[in-house]
């Protein structure tokens, strides 16, 4: 089985109990680990196990984008993606600093795998398929939050080169979740479910798995709120795998998230904008005509990106960056 590689970006030091747990863990699992530093970042890092790149290192990446992006950001995980795809990875996992991966997140992955298929569904809250509790992944529109529960069908198998692992104990929930309702939060266990066409449900950057089809649509946009930049590049990512033929996949939690220090009510006003957005986006998003095939997901994603800027949740300055990326993405193929 193909290794993945996995990526983190983070600020912290090497001290920090999950990065030196994780570099360890996958160490003796054989998995290549990409940091990605920022500028807040130690100047001395050094973690066994772990391939570290700082700001400085970053800048001297023979990558277009690598001069482009802004610091600060989350975005810059980009570059830890474009990183792997140079050193021939095939499956990307990413994760964040504050997640502890449990055994099952070691295990061997494939694209295709056997789940109950929804398609047709509008809105749909991945979460409640392995939980009884009112709860509801961040990014979700708040407006369908009553929405009906949609049944289950047979177990099929569907491909599925975009899969979003849970997280069990403070899990990716948004800031109004935290500031009204309880954690943690412990998932049940149970059978996949992976959304086709006209089901949507955005997923992060915490516990994602991508296959070497779908690496374009891993791009991270920079010009737009902190705690959109993942959940917007989900909605595109899912409009853009109807068009392959594609589903994504919601499976059981493989990490247990000790969430880092946040301020609720920044993450609050950070995330007004989706509150308040993310219906509309993914609305106009299904209205969009895309071409098919795997060969236009480059035009594709100029055409989703146009549209949330169109729609001024994401600056323009944000299209320089996704074409860098496209060509960056193109280069390494081709190589």
């Amino acid at each position: 089985m193909e290794k993945p590689f996995l990526i983190i970006t983070s600020i912290a030091d090497q001290n920090h109990p999950q990065l030196k747990a994780t570099a360890h863990a996958a160490n003796i699992n054989d998995t290549p680990f990409i940091l990605i530093g920022d500028t807040k970042s130690p100047k001395d890092f050094t973690l066994e196990g772990c391939m570290y790149y700082s700001i400085e290192k970053q800048r001297e990446l023979p990558f277009q984008l690598a001069g482009m992006l802004p610091t600060g950001h989350y975005a810059r995980k980009n570059l830890g993606y474009l990183i792997a795809m140079s050193q021939g990875a095939t499956i990307i996992v990413e994760t964040d600093d504050d997640n502890d991966p449990l055994p099952a997140f070691w295990a061997s992955r494939t694209k295709h795998k056997k789940a109950h298929h929804l398609q047709h569904n509008g809105w749909v809250n991945g979460y409640r398929y392995f939980s009884n509790q009112f709860i509801w992944p961040r990014g979700y529109a708040l407006e369908h939050l009553h929405d009906p529960f949609p049944e289950l069908g047979p177990v099929t198998e569907v491909c599925c080169p975009i899969q979003q692992g849970l997280a069990d104990g403070n899990p990716d929930v948004d800031a109004l979740y935290r500031l009204l309702l309880t954690l943690p939060v412990t998932f049940e266990k149970g059978t996949s479910i992976a959304l086709g066409e006209s089901s949507v449900c955005p997923f992060n950057s915490q516990n994602t798995t991508w296959f070497e089809d779908a690496f374009p649509l891993l791009y991270l946009p920079s010009y737009c709120s902190f705690r959109m930049t993942d959940i917007w590049r989900s909605f595109v990512a899912q409009r853009i795998a109807w068009t392959c033929g594609w589903s994504v996949l919601f499976h059981e939690s493989t990490v247990w998230q000790d969430r880092n220090m946040h301020n609720l009510m920044k993450d609050f006003k950070d995330e007004i904008i989706g509150y308040t957005h993310n219906a509309d986006i993914v609305s106009q998003l299904l209205t969009l005509e895309l071409q098919p095939g795997n060969s236009n997901i480059p035009s594709n994603m100029i055409r989703c990106y146009e549209q949330l800027i169109d729609l001024q949740v994401i600056g323009s300055s944000e299209m320089p960056l996704l074409k860098a990326w496209l060509e960056d993405v193109a280069l390494l193929r081709n190589n």
